[in-house]
Order: structure tokens, then sequence, then C-alpha cells
């Protein structure tokens, strides 16, 4: 009966394990006990450059899930393939998390998408660091950021308007950090 076990790899390389291991199974016949290999991943909203990108980034770095029927050839086969350094478990003996757990992990993306109001967003300033508005009335003005608000995506901008320091809610993407 096949399990979902955690493998750890080389950060930057899951994909490549992945790929790697569902070969060498289908290479030595295998492909049966091992079910499916899963890079966990979850979509997150940047501001980048004055717009709202989608980006996809993996969810746990360094960690494959695999649903396995484990026996010695399927150990020997995930422990040999290149970038792995083993099983997540006591002692790197494999140890199978419930199919709840994973589920769980391998469901973030969906659930995000359900909950599509909280998703997060990643902004490249902070409270306190001066910005350059890009658009909107008060296009070209220099000013700091006062808040963040990642419900709304908004933020609220301290501006100089005839020498007097004037706060001015934007959107996350119509503003950059200074250089």
């Amino acid at each position: 009966m096949a399990r979902w076990y955690i493998i750890h790899a080389y950060s930057g390389f899951e994909g490549k394990v992945r790929d790697a291991i569902l070969s060498e199974a289908n290479r030595m016949g295998l492909e049966q006990l091992v079910e499916q290999i899963e890079v966990p991943t979850e979509t997150i909203t940047e501001a980048r450059r004055g717009k709202k990108i989608q980006v996809e980034r993996k969810f746990m770095p360094g960690y494959v899930l695999a649903k396995l029927a484990m026996n010695d050839d399927v150990y020997h086969l995930v422990k040999n393939t290149p970038k792995v350094t083993g099983f997540l478990g006591p002692n790197g003996k494999p140890q199978a998390i419930s199919d709840a757990e994973a589920a769980r992990m391998l469901n973030s993306k969906e659930e995000a998408a359900a909950s599509a109001p909280r998703q997060q967003v990643k902004v490249d300033y902070e409270i306190g660091d001066s910005v350059k508005v890009l658009d909107g009335p008060f296009a070209s003005f220099n000013g700091v950021v006062e808040e963040l608000d990642f419900d709304k995506s908004k933020v609220k901008v301290s501006v100089s308007i005839f020498g007097r320091a004037t706060p001015v809610e934007l959107d996350f993407e119509q503003v950059e950090r200074s250089k």
C-alpha cells in the first residue's frame, strides 16, 4: 500500500529530483510502486515595477512529497537519486505522513485560490521607506510610507505638497521604492 513520504532534496532542485525519480522508476520497472511525486507550491501576488504579478513559489523549499509503496528497491531508488539528501524522519529513516497532512500541503494552491481575498501580496518597500509615486494625480512625487493595508492592497504615503506633509492613500502598484 502506498503512503506519503517527504524527501529532502537540495533547494532549487526539487523539480529535477521529481523528474529523476520518475524516470529511474520507469527504467527499473518500479512505476507501480511510485504512484505520485509532487513539489508543493503556492501562488502569491507581487507588486513589481508598478504592476501586480502572479508568482508561483515553492511552499516547502528543499522538500518533495512522494506517494510510495515503500520497499528496499524504492528506498534505494530514492536515496541514490542525485540531489537527494534523504527522507524526513528519525535518523533519515522514512516516516510516512498522514494522507490528510499530505492533502493539506498539496492543496495549499487550491485553498489560496478559494480564499482569494486573503491572497498574499508582496511589496518591495515597508513602513518608513522612501517611495516614488508612479501614476495618478501625485505622479513623480516622493514620499514616505506610513501604513500598509494588505487586505485592501493600499499604502498610505506622506507626500510633501506646498511644503506640508499630506497623507495620500494609493494602490500598491502605484508606488515603487526610491533608489
